[in-house]
């Protein structure tokens, strides 16, 4: 199933999406939803974010092969940041460029988890309970802000300025994340293309680990790394982030 939220004539509702039409649920998407005898066209509504997440967690170092390409060692366990609230930006809507930052923003194209029910210390065996389904990212970031002061690494201000952290079109419920790859598409080019399965730590173990720190809640949105083939972003390009079986997260940066 892929799950999705809209807004239509100053109503924001939710439900399934098949062959662009929306089957119109109420309730609440992670507990419980029933659906409706309503649908309207996708054509016909605006794509919100498919959750509205209390945070977005999103990792660092989690790909084999980026590892070997920047020389770093495997982590032993997860790195991660906190994007801000106030990145979030759903499929179809403009990423803008900063006011404050002239200097390099990349794409990050990565898997996105999303969690269905609140998650404090759980076992890796029962993770995957917990997780509700998947999402395209885009992780974008002010690049060069990061090392800026050598004193001390900036990665939350370069993550989260307003809409870079992109996420959507829909959740998707109905696959197995280690079948999936990710393809990230500049201006209609293809810049990443890698295998979900190259991952150091996987979805359960991802949210195993962070229920150890973090309580997780429904909607929590967790960023699984991204992988070889990070690049600039220029005004007015067009980034896709392409994963099969989920769907297409579209936007322009301007």
């Amino acid at each position: 199933m892929h799950w999705i939220r809209f807004e239509r004539a100053g109503q924001v509702g939710f439900g399934v999406l098949r062959n662009s039409l929306i089957h119109v649920h109420e309730g609440d998407m992670f507990a419980g939803s029933r659906a409706t005898n309503a649908s309207v066209p996708l054509a016909e509504v605006t794509v919100l974010t498919p959750c509205v997440p209390t945070k977005m967690i999103a990792l660092w170092n989690n790909y084999h092969a980026l590892a070997t390409k920047l020389n770093l060692t495997t982590p032993p366990e997860p790195l991660y940041f906190l994007k801000a609230p106030n990145s979030f930006l759903a499929g179809g809507q403009t990423i803008r460029v900063p006011a404050s930052y002239p200097g390099k923003v990349v794409y990050e194209g990565e898997l996105g988890v999303v969690i269905g029910k609140r998650a404090a210390n759980v076992s890796e065996a029962d993770a995957v309970q917990y997780i509700f389904g998947y999402t395209c990212i885009n992780d974008v970031t002010a690049a060069d802000l990061i090392q800026k002061d050598p004193s001390f690494a900036q990665w939350t201000r370069a993550k989260s300025f307003d809409t870079f952290g992109v996420f959507g079109p829909v959740i998707a419920t109905d696959v197995n994340p280690l079948d999936l790859s990710v393809k990230t598409l500049l201006n209609e080019k293809e810049r990443q293309n890698y295998p979900v399965s190259d991952m150091v730590f996987k979805p359960a173990q991802i949210v195993s680990l962070l229920s150890r720190d973090i309580t997780l809640y429904p909607g929590d949105v967790i960023c699984c790394g991204t992988s070889v083939g990070v690049g600039s972003m220029k005004p007015d390009s067009k980034v896709e982030i392409v994963i099969d079986g989920i769907g297409t997260l579209t936007n322009q940066y301007k």
